[in-house]
């Protein structure tokens, strides 16, 4: 197993290409590059150079999904529901007394070190374009403002919290106050009423438009996101991009429908898909034919709906096996190509990482860009393996996990 200043001799030898000479990356995406500072576990990352398909490994620990994560703030320009869809995905909203459901967020988790100070900020975007960069850092309110709560908070609002969230966007600003709520209002429905037009009273009637933005978890897409994925597809070419996926997996698949009523839940009654296989008259349901072929089909489906914009996929790997990674990431890079999405993903596998390589290095319309994420000493960075040289990575079978 060859190290990591092994195989930087090796591709010194390659002749870069124009980008690459440049520092930068192919023309047309969304994000060429990433800075990432104070956001959570980072106190700064920067990512010179991203793919139109982006695959970071690393060691459990080293912040690979806080990097998918800083990019859903960043395409959702710092929104409070983005900001707290973060937080309540790690357990960080707690409940308030009696099953109020308006506790404060802690805030302070967004921020790395996981406190709130005068000098934190987050600052996440291009490295070189601060005009784009989104910045969330904490400000006292105004006199006025923090008057004006009381009085649409009367009993409920403790004055000794004049704070918010400052999200600056370009030349867009939003304030998120913090509110913390007496425990015995937490619950009263006209006291929520009135919580919720507090949190709007700072808030923009016109924030900035967020980017397109999708995110696939570790875990199976479900019933009910995989029906309002096949809606945004059926009728397309992409209908037949997300078919060609599910061939990937060795069964001869004739047609995919989806059946039920549209609640969209997932449970009986709601709807799922099927497949109807070659040869067969009666169709089957698509998680019969395992779990590959849910998530093959819910990413092919993904990567059609985040059209002109981004998809993250934390854990590419699971789920699809190793003598498919191959296919799979050509298909991937290929729909992204066609459909003007950036990807970023994650993977702890070392057969995702050689699939990944393979198809990055045999498609030049697409660049390909792998990365691992290390972390010592408390401090992130990002080591680059660039294109010309995934072929070599994966033939002299270097670890890059």
């Amino acid at each position: 197993m060859r190290s990591v200043r092994e195989i930087a001799a090796m591709v010194a030898g390659f002749s870069p290409t124009a980008s690459e000479r440049e520092g930068q990356a192919a023309p047309g995406l969304h994000l060429p590059d990433l800075l990432i500072r104070g956001f959570r576990g980072i106190g700064e990352l920067a990512i010179p150079r991203l793919g139109r398909a982006t695959l970071l490994a690393g060691k459990n620990g080293a912040g690979k999904s806080t990097v998918l994560e800083a990019v859903r703030l960043y395409a959702a320009r710092g929104s409070s529901a983005a900001l707290s869809a973060l937080l309540r995905g790690r357990d960080e909203i707690p409940p308030g007394h009696g099953g109020g459901l308006l506790a404060e967020p802690d805030w302070g988790a967004l921020f790395h070190g996981r406190e709130i100070s005068d000098d934190v900020c987050i600052a996440i975007g291009p490295c070189q374009d601060a005009d784009r960069q989104l910045r969330v850092s904490p400000t006292v309110l105004e006199p006025e403002q923090a008057a004006s709560l009381g009085r649409m908070l009367p009993g409920i609002f403790l004055q000794d919290r004049l704070h918010a969230l400052r999200i600056m966007f370009g030349n867009d600003e939003q304030l998120v106050p913090y509110l913390r709520v007496q425990d015995e209002s937490s619950s009263d429905p006209d006291a929520q009423g009135a919580i919720r037009g507090a949190r709007r009273f700072l808030e923009r009637t016109d924030p900035p438009q967020p980017a397109v933005c999708e995110f696939l978890g570790p875990g199976l897409l479900g019933n009910a996101a995989m029906s309002l994925y096949w809606d945004g597809v059926a009728l397309t070419d992409d209908e037949d991009r997300a078919m060609d996926a599910l061939r990937m997996i060795g069964v001869d698949i004739d047609r995919v429908a989806m059946i039920g009523n549209d609640t969209g839940k997932a449970r009986p009654g709601g709807r799922r898909a099927i497949v109807r296989l070659a040869g067969r008259s009666e169709p089957v349901p698509l998680g019969s034919l395992g779990d590959g072929a849910r998530r093959m089909f819910g990413v092919a489906l993904a990567l059609a709906n985040s059209r002109d914009g981004f998809l993250l996929i934390d854990e590419a790997e699971n789920g699809i096996h190793h003598s498919v990674q191959h296919s799979f990431w050509r298909m991937v890079i290929e729909t992204a190509q066609a459909n003007n999405v950036q990807v970023l993903a994650t993977t702890h596998s070392w057969d995702c990482v050689r699939g990944f390589a393979r198809a990055a290095s045999e498609l030049e319309q697409a660049e390909g860009v792998l990365y691992r994420i290390e972390r010592d000493d408390g401090k992130v960075r990002a080591v680059d393996y660039p294109e010309k040289a995934l072929q070599v990575v994966t033939e002299q079978r270097i670890e890059v996990r």
